[in-house]
């Protein structure tokens, strides 16, 4: 089973400086995420059957602190052929947050989870599906951009089957 730990980004599609990234990427043929928006903490391409990693998740998550991010850089990276991710980022991510996400991944991989994926602290803003970019056309382009900098508490973490139900949800204390 496929599934994955996100940590909720309360950003959103109208945000100014979102509008205009999409204004200065009008034409090209890009799947816009809109209302949903995580970082992944890990994602699991596969679990063993019959594990329940909920009560695991409960104790690493339950005393944590929630992290304040500073979000302070759009940029694009190669993610398959002929597509782009447009992604939202930080330039200095907070050790706790950094540390929180390796236990998370730590204790998946030790109940015998598959993590194929390294973590890259992102926001999906969107999948370019358009062959005439690529991610350097994609990053001069999004160099235009006007992003002031905003930082964010992060409270609400979810683990949910891949493209399914919830397994788990999390507020992570202030």
């Amino acid at each position: 089973m496929k599934s994955y730990l996100e940590i909720k980004v309360p950003i959103s599609f109208d945000d100014y400086w979102f509008r205009e990234l999409r204004d200065l990427l009008d034409g090209v043929d890009i799947r816009w995420q809109r209302g949903y928006y995580h970082i992944t903490m890990a994602f699991l391409d596969f679990a063993p059957d019959g594990v329940n990693l909920v009560p695991g998740l409960n104790n690493i998550l339950e005393d944590a602190m929630a992290p304040t991010l500073t979000f302070d850089k759009l940029d694009a990276f190669a993610s398959g052929y002929h597509r782009q991710v447009i992604h939202l980022t930080t330039t200095d991510a907070p050790a706790d947050f950094l540390a929180l996400v390796e236990d998370v991944r730590h204790y998946f991989k030790a109940k015998g989870c598959e993590i194929q994926s390294d973590f890259k602290l992102h926001v999906t803003l969107g999948r370019v599906q358009d062959a005439r970019m690529n991610v350097r056309k994609l990053q001069d382009i999004i160099s235009q951009v006007d992003l002031p900098t905003f930082s964010m508490e992060l409270t609400d973490v979810e683990y949910r089957i891949f493209r399914g139900k919830t397994l788990g949800l999390w507020k992570l204390m202030p």
